[in-house]
């Protein structure tokens, strides 16, 4: 299963995310659940890199299954704005896979 973590501060304000494991929703290569997870995440992260022009702390694991994003404290008004439009879009699409495919993701909080 993809286990999902939004991290966020005490005024609901995106801080970053953990996402970690497999969804084994189907043989490798052809998991759907993966591949539209994987989609919405680096696409989100890459929108944040080249639209607000910041680069967040991104960890990866080499075989896969494992992505942290932590945003920059120090970020104009602006700027975090629109990181967390961004950010809030990435995890919409999220609850939506999670919402049809909910035995392979789980989104939460910290």
């Amino acid at each position: 299963m993809i286990e999902v973590i939004v991290n966020r501060y005490p005024d609901d304000t995106i801080k970053g995310f953990q996402m970690s494991g497999h969804a084994d929703s189907g043989p490798y290569g052809h998991d759907l659940v993966c591949a539209a997870a994987s989609a919405v995440s680096f696409g989100a992260v890459n929108a944040v890199i080249s639209i607000c022009d910041i680069e967040p702390l991104i960890d990866q694991r080499e075989n896969g299954g494992f992505l942290n994003v932590t945003l920059p404290d120090e970020l104009t008004v602006e700027v975090l704005k629109q990181a967390q439009l961004l950010l809030e879009g990435m995890v919409v699409s999220l609850e939506t896979i999670e919402r049809d495919y909910g035995q392979y993701i789980h989104i939460s909080k910290s």
